[in-house]
């Protein structure tokens, strides 16, 4: 194949791929999540650890299910961050009153100190990732990421 053909083909790909929503998500994940760590720094708390810690903070007791739902994290992942957020002594878990299989959650003095210390992090990360866009670009770009987690959720049947 000729190198003009290659050529074409390479900007047919990379046109494609930057009118792809799926790919776009992606990258601008990857590049937030870039930036997350950055600023995080040896704290070895994650994206998704942080809304956990956020989530608990303002619901305390949830059970672990009722955490799926608030974030969005499906749930043997959510088991996951919950085993390792215990071993770190940021939650702390017991068995609700409800149903004797499911945990509720609560935040540890530590996971309280950790919250309060990352929230400020957080807020940079996510002033950095939008000063790429203009104010009013912001609340669209808001506006339109939530509209698309609303219609792309899954409904509970009723």
């Amino acid at each position: 194949m000729s190198n003009k053909k290659l050529e074409i083909m390479k900007r047919e790909t990379t046109g494609r791929l930057n009118r792809s929503p799926i790919h776009l998500l992606h990258r601008a994940g990857q590049c937030a999540g870039d930036v997350f760590a950055a600023e995080i720094g040896k704290t070895d708390l994650t994206p998704r650890q942080f809304a956990v810690l956020h989530t608990v903070s303002l619901n305390e007791g949830l059970s672990q299910t009722d955490l799926v739902e608030h974030t969005g994290v499906d749930r043997s992942t959510l088991a996951d961050i919950v085993r390792r957020m215990l071993k770190k002594g940021l939650l702390q878990r017991r068995r609700t009153k409800e149903d004797a299989r499911a945990y509720a959650v609560k935040l540890t003095e530590e996971g309280w100190r950790v919250l309060k210390a990352t929230e400020p992090v957080v807020k940079r990360v996510d002033d950095r990732i939008l000063a790429a866009l203009s104010a009013k670009q912001r609340e669209q770009l808001l506006t339109d990421l939530a509209a698309i987690v609303a219609a792309l959720t899954p409904k509970e049947p009723a």
